[in-house]
């Protein structure tokens, strides 16, 4: 097969406009027969009011909800009752990070309400243009670690590969607003792969390789396949994680013959963006259910945003959510301060109220590592609520999800008391003064 058909870019040239060899055109349309995606109540809402003419064959191809994106204006305002604040602000937008909603993410959206959390994430609003002290382009200072693009290498064993600029639905707080853009150049991005190969065949400490953009998954079955077949072909690579948000944005994406390729390179991971329970439709879950089904291990990836899911029972509906579709909550990530980011963003306090709220009154399963990624390329640091109050000698005073306080001795070996006394217990005073316990023997 020729390399060019490797970098074909479907939203540009869709699978009809371009000139590709038969076997291929017969493996698409041998997929397309055989595959079989349902379609939720809101979503044929959404279809029959707004794409009537579209079949159910054409809403489940992802091809045709690429080629479909609300992109424009005069598009978002035929779908939703826009504020004044939402209209300038797509007016005003230069650059990257454009407008893009697919017609299958746009049917859940609030068509009058623009406070609804689905709305706020993908819609602009004029706060954005605000920029506020701490913000910047590349706060994580990725382009900083990158020593060939394409390539971040902040941890000594693992490398982001960032293989496309290119999303299906482009969120409004995305921590690489400076490099998401609506179209891909063909010739960047296969110089792009071929230096960020070679930098991870010499690179022998690089054992673990996270494949994101952009999204991946919005590259073609045969771009993904490649892709994935170089990497393992270096002995080194131990493993391959794909971050991506498209079976929450683009759910049909997520094929048959995809899934096929998928399992042919294990131990393969995957990490999903979630953001709230409302993305949790029979599209979603089947997408995942699919991925699952491949032997893909499945991880949630959700951003703390202000006014959409910084809820307690908000946050616990998501993740008892995703895992009855088998995706494990693995991370509840701070924003990002990005240029104009402030109108997202939570004070830290609120994450701990997050994780607090869910330790000890969920499973353990659905509670994710609450982190904040430091600016400056720090990388991941991991906060919890003050569950240790301190020592007592050699013993270590606890607080439980109830505020009870609980003694451990902290002691191994030669180094424990053998005198035989009872070990110290401690009973809480108050859940109003935490620090606060009375001894008792």
């Amino acid at each position: 097969m020729e390399t060019r058909e490797f970098f074909i870019n479907e939203e540009e040239e869709p699978p009809g406009q371009h000139s590709i060899s038969k076997n291929l055109s017969s493996l698409r349309s041998e997929s397309r027969r055989t595959y079989r995606f349902p379609i939720s109540h809101e979503s044929e809402k959404f279809q029959k009011a707004f794409f009537p003419d579209s079949t159910r064959n054409e809403w489940n191809d992802w091809h045709w909800q690429l080629r479909n994106r609300i992109r424009r204006l005069d598009q978002l305002s035929t779908y939703f009752d826009l504020t004044m604040d939402e209209i300038v602000a797509v007016l005003r937008h230069r650059g990257t990070l454009p407008l893009s909603i697919t017609p299958y993410y746009a049917s859940l959206i609030s068509p009058i309400d623009p406070a609804q959390p689905l709305r706020r994430t993908v819609v602009p609003v004029t706060a954005e243009y605000t920029r506020s002290r701490g913000e910047a382009e590349d706060p994580l200072a990725e382009d900083h670690n990158s020593p060939v693009e394409g390539i971040v290498h902040r941890y000594p064993d693992r490398v982001l590969f960032l293989v496309t600029n290119f999303c299906s639905t482009n969120c409004r707080y995305c921590t690489r607003s400076r490099f998401v853009c609506g179209k891909q150049d063909q010739t960047r991005i296969k110089q792009r792969w071929q230096q960020g190969i070679e930098y991870i065949e010499n690179t022998p400490q690089v054992r673990d390789v996270l494949v994101s953009g952009g999204d991946p998954l919005t590259l073609s079955d045969e771009k993904i396949e490649w892709l994935l077949s170089r990497l393992r072909r270096i002995p080194h690579v131990e493993m391959i994680r794909i971050g991506t948000k498209v079976p929450v944005v683009l759910p049909q994406r997520i094929t048959t013959n995809l899934t096929r390729i998928l399992k042919r390179y294990h131990p393969l991971w995957m990490s999903i963006h979630f953001t709230h329970p409302e993305e949790l439709t029979l599209e979603t879950s089947t997408a995942c259910n699919r991925l699952a089904d491949a032997g893909i291990p499945l991880g949630s990836q959700t951003v703390l945003l202000s006014g959409i899911n910084d809820n307690v029972e908000t946050m616990k509906a998501l993740m008892h959510g995703l895992l009855r579709i088998r995706v494990k909550p693995y991370y509840l990530y701070q924003c990002d301060p990005i240029l104009g980011s402030a109108h997202f963003r939570t004070p830290v306090e609120k994450g701990l109220e997050m994780i607090k709220g869910l330790r000890g009154h969920t499973s353990g399963y659905a509670v994710p590592s609450y982190v904040i990624d430091a600016p400056g390329g720090g990388g991941k640091i991991p906060l919890l609520p003050e569950y240790v109050v301190g020592r007592n000698g050699d013993d270590l005073v606890l607080r439980n999800y109830e505020g009870r306080v609980f003694s451990y001795p902290d002691c191994t070996g030669d180094s424990c008391d053998t005198s035989g006394e009872p070990a110290q217990t401690f009973e809480y005073a108050s859940a109003d003064h935490s620090d606060s316990y009375k001894e008792s023997r």
